[in-house]
């Protein structure tokens, strides 16, 4: 079995980790650990800008790599068979790309758990992969139940 995990590298990240292995150990799955980087800059419609702007671009970037490369060493010495992707685009697309490209047999996401109004502002990952997958998808909650969601909290 084929799982994709798909990680935002946000403080939530740990909660999806620890789940997502628990489940991939009792299924003996092979892991596919996915960060979704940003696009291009030219991608999304802006021109490069200064040499200190395309290194922080590329600092960041390497940043992200050594993050979610520490994640999947961490979950290969939880005897897990597990790859990490960091990968640039447009977040839903690219989940849902690399999920069919590797044949996965679930996608699991975190879900922060933000508001309503939020959501209608700015859309919801998971809710974009549940849409678009053509496969399961499983979504952690990343928030602490029983308690309000604010937009006011970025954290929450």
């Amino acid at each position: 079995m084929n799982i994709l995990v798909a990680v935002d590298l946000s403080d939530c990240t740990d909660i999806v980790i620890k789940k997502a292995s628990a489940l991939a150990k009792s299924l003996s799955a092979k892991v596919w650990l996915l960060h979704v980087a940003e696009p291009e800059p030219e991608f999304v419609g802006y021109d490069v800008g200064p040499q200190t702007e395309r290194d922080a671009v590329a600092q960041h970037f390497r940043d992200e790599h050594r993050a979610l490369q520490a994640l999947a060493t961490g979950m290969r010495t939880e005897a897990l068979e597990t790859t990490a992707l960091l990968v640039r685009g447009m977040t839903v697309e690219t989940i849902v790309a690399e999920a069919s490209k590797l044949d996965a047999d679930m996608i699991i996401v975190g879900s922060h758990g933000r508001g309503a109004m939020q959501r209608l502002l700015v859309g919801s990952i998971s809710e974009g992969v549940i849409r678009h997958a053509e496969r399961p998808v499983l979504i952690i909650p990343t928030h602490k139940r029983g308690q309000p969601v604010s937009m006011a909290d970025p954290e929450a």
